[in-house]
């Protein structure tokens, strides 16, 4: 099989020169992994060192090491507070969305009592969904289902799941398993009519949009600058008088301010200030002037055109070599799921690995979405693409897989 490998001529955004940033591309893999995390430019790997080796101590403002931990902190928070459109007093640091939804689980469940309800999706990520589920049960809370219907991975509508007893409606922005992009909106209005709360997991659809956390309906909005450029860490975005009612576990000496009260320990500053470059670096993909959001709007839109259009060549590649591809939202990012009837996803993946392309098999701990599909292969394929991908890589993820399917 063979594809066009002439590289996109989108004028805003040039994905040869992006790929450039990227010192791991040279290695030649194509990668599809990106769900997973994506790969990470060499910008993001010097601003870590350059905090690192600092001079670096802990925070204040007295000495320029001080000064510089100050610094990497504040930076960080403004740098999410525009990509999140947020307060930058609103803006939490995490190790993971895990710990981070946890945490925020178990300082949210404070509030409830038995009899209340909280609403989970099959659609999500275990991550926005196993922690609400050791929440509710610690206090006696109800959990009810919001579902997908596998034939359209479209999510359920809202009305009937959401009651006068639900507290918090936790749904994913979009699928890190299907792609799928649930209308957040109509469910955030859904949600707030009853007084609940609405937490998002924006963990894959960061990678791929603009998060508008305002715009969304989200009380809070958590996702990970390593799906998107950065070092493995996860950021939560909310508004700060929310953050100042909600009281997580600390230690007796930590800070009662907001947002540090929910950040245990010192901060990994290096960690903080090579997210912030992920979120520079973004924002400087597409040339132009403007306000860092702005800026950041016209990348993401220039990352959306290249992705979608490598997307509908994927898509059909896998089509036409005789794919099931459960990935059919109609709204959905770059990311398809797939297996080959008579033939063993991993079977696939390690196929492709001798061909030097990574388009990882299983489910990805979406694991109510891999219960609700009930596949009969105990992986399936996730192909992942990302601004960095190029036509090249897609045709070599096409030829591989029809010389897999030839043997």
């Amino acid at each position: 099989m063979s594809a066009d490998t002439t590289e996109s001529t989108d004028l805003t955004f040039d994905s040869a020169a992006f790929r450039a940033a990227f010192p791991s591309l040279d290695s030649g893999i194509a990668h599809f992994d990106g769900p997973g995390g994506t790969q990470t430019p060499y910008v993001v790997g010097e601003a870590m060192a350059r905090t690192v080796t600092g001079p670096l101590s802990n925070r204040f403002e007295g000495a320029l090491s001080e000064q510089n931990a100050e610094e990497a902190v504040a930076s960080f928070r403004s740098a999410f507070a525009d990509l999140l459109h947020a307060d930058p007093r609103g803006v939490v640091h995490g190790r993971s969305a895990t710990q981070l939804t946890f945490d925020l689980s178990r300082a949210i469940a404070k509030t409830w009592q038995p009899g209340d309800q909280v609403v989970v999706t099959r659609l999500d990520h275990d991550a926005n969904v196993s922690p609400w589920l050791v929440a509710a049960a610690a206090v006696g809370a109800e959990i009810r289902w919001l579902d997908f219907d596998p034939e359209t991975a479209e999510l359920d509508d809202i009305d009937g799941v959401v009651t006068e007893r639900t507290r918090l409606v936790a749904v994913t922005a979009a699928s890190n398993l299907l792609g799928t992009k649930p209308p957040l909106r109509r469910i955030a209005d859904a949600a707030h009519a009853v007084g609940a709360l609405v937490y998002v997991d924006g963990v894959h659809y960061a990678a791929h949009h603009l998060p508008d956390l305002t715009g969304f309906g989200a009380d809070l909005f958590v996702c990970s600058p390593y799906k998107f450029f950065g070092p493995h860490c996860a950021v939560l975005a909310a508004a700060p008088d929310l953050l100042e009612s909600l009281h997580p576990d600390k230690l007796a000496p930590a800070t009662e301010d907001v947002p540090e009260r929910f950040e245990l320990g010192t901060l990994p500053y290096e960690a903080m200030a090579g997210a912030t470059a992920a979120v520079d670096f973004i924002a400087t993909a597409v040339p132009g002037d403007g306000t860092r959001r702005e800026r950041l709007a016209r990348s993401y839109e220039g990352f959306d055109e290249h992705e979608q259009r490598l997307r509908e060549v994927a898509e059909k590649g896998l089509i036409d070599l005789g794919a099931t591809v459960y990935s059919r939202a109609q709204s959905r990012t770059p990311t398809l799921l797939a297996t080959f009837p008579g033939h063993a996803s991993a079977d696939t993946y390690r196929f492709l690995l001798t061909r030097d392309v990574l388009a990882p098999a299983g489910f990805f701990y979406a694991h109510q979405a891999e219960l609700r599909l009930a596949l009969d292969d105990p992986d399936a394929l996730r192909v992942g693409l990302a601004p960095y991908t190029s036509d090249d890589d897609v045709a070599r993820l096409l030829d591989g897989l029809a010389d897999f399917l030839a043997t």
